[in-house]
């Protein structure tokens, strides 16, 4: 795949498809800046090869009109102060108000565009809010691994409209160290996934059966593969329409030799409230009015010795509630056990991503992906749409 590096850059307007969706708190300020420090190392290259730098992000969910509050003002600021350089917002992403502006650009500029959602073109990835985006650049970089599996305009319609297109920094890196994971891994390769819901992981689920050496299942979905094997999980979540599924998975696993982990011992309580009295029990013996809310002591000791030996650890979803104290000890475990690795460890985004910087432990982590959704996708096996276009593009203009 080609990407910036590949390209004489001076002069040219260069759009950069970004991911700032940041968290933004009650006053409206920037609360975890992670996203825009991941895009520096693309945007630095772009301005020091002499581009007129044009970025492109979205941000929340504005419903295609504008939205105040969702304006991408406190992202051009903090961009700003971080490449100690001026960054300007752009009134609009698209039309008579931003075209005048990109065209006057001075070499090393860099302009920032307005919320992409402001405008319902882009998440209908239509072709005419494609070509208005493509009327502002020379050159195309996607760079918003977080958003390769939605076919949005900015992503995926945008390439058919620009003669040079390329893969930013950032999503280089996520494809390579996927690629490391999947591909041609140092064995064993475990996979961790947990979460809330079988059904938006089954699919995932079903295609590690055919990479993985080992499988631990977490978090809420584990109650459905528990109750499927006979275990009595009390008011637990779980989805009774995924029992025969989870059956056929687990016997699936055992025909391939695949060793898979499930809970053997949970923290219980009686509703999902912080201040809820927990109780600590085996995962077969959960009272009929107690719900599993996390993994146990005994399940995150034998899930770390399960890992010590693994050459390469993929990691996709918490192991409970990891957001409310009494039910975040499992998660933290996991990561306690990935920092201790001496495997290639990467962790899907999200809220697994979340965790690990909770912790205080990122640094020990191999690699943190950006992209939840889009990690998932190819640990689904299936390939991202917006990649896919990118080589498309690249592939025409060969």
């Amino acid at each position: 795949m080609q990407t910036i590096t590949d390209i004489e850059l001076a002069g040219k307007r260069t759009l950069i498809r970004v991911d700032f969706n940041v968290p933004l708190d009650k006053a409206g300020q920037i609360s975890d800046d992670a996203r825009i420090r991941r895009a520096l190392p693309t945007v630095q290259h772009a301005v020091a090869a002499g581009a007129k730098v044009v970025l492109a992000s979205h941000l929340g969910r504005p419903e295609g009109k504008p939205v105040p509050w969702l304006s991408l003002q406190p992202v051009a600021r903090r961009l700003a102060e971080l490449l100690a350089r001026p960054v300007r917002l752009a009134p609009d992403c698209v039309g008579d108000a931003v075209e005048p502006l990109v065209n006057h650009m001075q070499n090393g500029d860099v302009v920032l565009l307005e919320n992409l959602r402001f405008h319902a073109g882009e998440q209908q990835n239509s072709d005419a809010f494609a070509a208005a985006l493509a009327r502002l650049c020379d050159v195309y970089v996607n760079d918003a691994f977080a958003v390769c599996h939605r076919a949005n305009a900015s992503v995926v319609a945008v390439t058919r409209h620009v003669a040079t297109c390329a893969a930013g920094l950032l999503l280089e890196t996520e494809l390579n160290y996927f690629e490391k994971a999947m591909t041609d891994p140092r064995r064993p390769l475990a996979a961790i996934i947990g979460g809330a819901k079988v059904s938006s992981k089954l699919a995932a689920l079903q295609n590690m059966l055919q990479h993985v050496d080992k499988l631990f299942i977490g978090g809420a979905m584990a109650n459905t593969f528990l109750k499927s094997s006979g275990c009595p999980v009390g008011t637990s979540k779980v989805e009774d329409d995924l029992l025969e599924a989870a059956a056929e998975l687990m016997a699936s696993a055992s025909r391939r030799g695949i060793r898979l982990y499930l809970p053997v011992d949970v923290v219980a309580a009686r509703h999902m409230d912080p201040a809820s009295a927990t109780r600590k029990v085996p995962a077969c013996e959960i009272p009929t009015d107690y719900m599993a809310l996390d993994i146990g002591p005994a399940t995150a000791m034998l899930y770390a010795e399960a890992l010590a030996d693994a050459g390469t650890v993929v990691w996709n979803g918490p192991m409970g509630v990891f957001e409310m104290q009494p039910f975040s000890n499992g998660t933290a475990h996991v990561v306690k056990s990935l920092a201790a690795s001496n495997a290639l460890t990467i962790v899907g985004g999200g809220d697994t991503g979340a965790a690990v910087h909770k912790s205080g432990m990122a640094d020990k982590v191999s690699y943190i992906s950006t992209g939840g959704g889009a990690f998932l996708t190819l640990l689904e096996g299936r390939p991202l749409v917006a990649v896919s276009a990118l080589l498309e593009a690249q592939q025409r203009a060969a």
